[in-house]
């Protein structure tokens, strides 16, 4: 099965990571959880909720990954962003046409890795429609999926979100039975 990487820094969105997380566990695809920090830490998340990674970024990125998926809320997307390892990452699982995805103010880290030129994408209002990226198109829509780039809106479409993940990974069938599960 599929191998995930999501990261989580201080101040991360609970709702996005945790669905994002649970919702992929469900489908028995492969999720690592990494925390920023040097020494594997409880993340404290933007509504107060504590959340314990599995393992540091840093021992993460030992391993390969199929796909990227970055939580936003603030200051969390502030933490992605300003990552170089996150940044590198990005950049090279673009190089090697790997699933790229982000939600709410985290496609912020995706545009300053340059891999949203010339694709749609969307974001929680006022992040990328405010930024000036050559050739990207802003399309408002909660889920936006181009080739191996998918972006989110925000907490209200993080279900949305994590469903197309599992989809893009295993097929519309696991995404259906992942859903009717929900009872949604």
């Amino acid at each position: 099965m599929a191998n995930v990487l999501v990261p989580l820094a201080q101040g991360c969105e609970e709702l996005e990571a945790v669905t994002i997380i649970d919702l992929l566990r469900r489908a028995q695809i492969n999720v690592t959880v990494a925390g920023l920090e040097a020494e594997l830490s409880p993340i404290t998340a933007s509504r107060g909720t504590t959340l314990l990674p599995d393992t540091t970024l840093d021992q993460a990125l030992a391993s390969d990954y199929d796909m990227l998926v970055l939580p936003g809320g603030l200051p969390g997307a502030d933490h992605l962003n300003d990552d170089e390892r996150i940044i590198k990452l990005i950049q090279q699982m673009a190089a090697v046409d790997k699933y790229i995805c982000a939600i709410c103010a985290a496609p912020r880290a995706l545009a300053r890795a340059g891999v949203l030129e010339g694709k749609r994408a969307t974001s929680y209002p006022g992040t990328l429609d405010k930024m000036d990226i050559p050739g990207m198109n802003f399309s408002g829509e909660p889920v936006t999926i181009d080739g191996k780039i998918i972006t989110s809106r925000g907490p209200g479409t993080a279900l949305d979100f994590a469903l197309s993940l599992i989809e893009a990974l295993g097929g519309k069938t696991l995404r259906d039975q992942v859903e009717q599960a929900l009872l949604r």
